[in-house]
């Protein structure tokens, strides 16, 4: 528990990457007009769960108007309404919403955050930025003693999870895994799995399914 801890405490006061550091607090400061009544985070967005997890889901970085608000990863943006319904339909939440920090949500066996910890503008952080932000996974997953699964959302994270455990020692599969949605690999000790992004690129269009993303979940599971 400690440990995880330390590593929020190192992550909220990082500002190794100056273009993130300016977008993230723009964002905190030209509000946009739905919540321009509200108190932005505007800092770097830690992990959030169960120090027990078994199941750790990764995703690509905080949204501008959720975590990047709240402080919380996935937290207040439709990606998160998506992600944590399925994770309580799945036993893995108490809860299927996530609004703010204080909601009383909980989860269950499994522990959430991102490849990078600030909002980039447009979604897309370069691969120096990537790269400065993956010793935080690293020690996440070395943290998080009962890990055995590890989802990946998008092919960003599914990137970065192999980057992070190729330094942590775990030497990546040949040929190199290549994401999809219901991709698996075995990395090290590790399972894991791909899922599309629950974004609304995706879940409005169809192109992910609550049903699609509760199957990937479940297998984590098992």
């Amino acid at each position: 528990m400690s440990e995880l801890a330390d590593i929020d405490a190192d992550v909220v006061v990082c500002r190794a990457c100056p273009r993130l550091v300016s977008w993230r607090e723009q964002v905190a400061r030209d509000k946009v007009a739905r919540f321009s009544d509200q108190t932005y985070w505007g800092r770097p967005v830690p992990g959030f769960g169960d120090p027990a997890a078994r199941v750790f889901i990764v995703g690509l970085a905080p949204a501008a108007h959720g975590g990047n608000r709240t402080g919380r990863i996935f937290t207040g943006d439709r990606s998160g309404d998506f992600l944590y319904a399925s994770m309580f339909r799945c036993g893995l939440a108490n809860q299927p919403t996530s609004v703010a920090p204080d909601d009383g949500l909980e989860l269950h066996g499994a522990y959430v955050a991102a490849v990078n910890r600030c909002a980039p503008p447009g979604n897309k952080p370069t691969p120096d930025e990537r790269d400065r932000c993956l010793p935080y996974l690293e020690r996440e997953i070395a943290a998080l003693g009962e890990l055995r699964s590890i989802v990946a959302l998008g092919a960003f994270a599914w990137d970065g999870i192999l980057r992070a455990l190729a330094a942590m020692g775990h030497a990546t599969p040949r040929p190199r895994p290549r994401f999809g949605h219901g991709a698996e690999a075995t990395v090290g000790p590790y399972r894991l799995l791909g899922c599309f992004h629950p974004s609304q690129q995706n879940t409005f269009t169809g192109r992910l399914t609550p049903e699609m993303l509760d199957q990937v979940l479940r297998a984590a599971l098992t």
